[in-house]
């Protein structure tokens, strides 16, 4: 009953802050290890769990994607193959490899989601300093995308925003556009991951189910309580939150061999 309950206020708290602010891996995998699945598993269980998150988000941007239209194709081919690529190099590395470098990802996650509006920013400058991208450029573009779906299907955490990054490099200015392309670009490769997943049965059903339970209320309730909470102290909470686990797997992952 602990671990149900955990699970589900993990799914429910990570589906607030995720429709709010964004980082609810940052909740949602760290319970999924903590009532002992594997880190591999874990990751591949996260990876389902928020699926419905972006794809009901993606939804609700769906008037902001027609605009966009020719290009999607594209990029939909692009994190296509990349979240296939990502989710099969998951499941090569070895248990105890991928435990050692979840420290390394969170704080990798962390100092995306710390600085992320400063590198949107930056990258918006830079593509307006030179708008006219030369066909190298282009196929850089489609490379840095590339590997950022990879990423994606490897660890989920802080893909949404080195997505945000990309589109703002790649000339995209309309938040909403670049919010929906972000969310469905999110929801293929996690799908395809997914996919990849099951084949190899990676994914904990009953954990995952609870969290993706709980992450579609917490959505729905943070639906209706976005205009009364702040974003910047949810932004905080989740700042501090993601630190603070980063701390603890560093701890838990390194003290012992240090001591050793």
């Amino acid at each position: 009953m602990f671990e149900l309950l955990l699970l589900f206020s993990a799914g429910l708290l990570g589906g607030m802050v995720n429709s709010i602010a964004g980082g609810g891996s940052f909740i949602t995998f760290p319970a999924l290890m903590f009532v002992g699945i594997p880190p591999v598993s874990a990751n591949a269980t996260n990876t389902f769990a928020s699926c419905g998150g972006y794809l009901s988000g993606a939804y609700a941007f769906k008037d902001d994607l027609r605009a966009h239209k020719k290009e999607l194709p594209k990029l939909i081919f692009i994190a296509l193959i990349g979240g296939i690529l990502g989710a099969w190099l998951l499941l090569q590395v070895p248990e105890e490899a991928f435990r050692t470098s979840i420290p390394w990802l969170l704080l990798f996650a962390t100092l995306l989601f710390i600085f992320g509006g400063r590198i949107n920013a930056s990258l918006k400058k830079l593509n307006t300093r030179h708008r006219h991208a030369s066909s190298i450029g282009t196929v850089l573009l489609a490379l840095t995308l590339f590997g950022i779906c990879v990423y994606g299907g490897f660890f989920n955490a802080g893909q949404g925003i080195i997505t945000l990054s990309y589109l703002a490099l790649a000339g995209y200015t309309n938040i909403n556009a670049m919010n929906g392309i972000k969310l469905l670009l999110s929801t293929v490769v996690a799908l395809v991951a997914i996919v990849i997943f099951i084949y190899n049965d990676a994914i904990a059903w009953y954990e995952g189910f609870i969290v993706l339970a709980g992450a579609l209320v917490g959505g729905f309730i943070a639906a209706n309580l976005s205009k009364k909470l702040s974003q910047h102290h949810v932004r905080l909470f989740v700042i501090l939150a993601s630190i603070a686990i980063t701390i603890y797997f560093f701890i838990d992952t390194y003290a012992g061999t240090v001591l050793a």
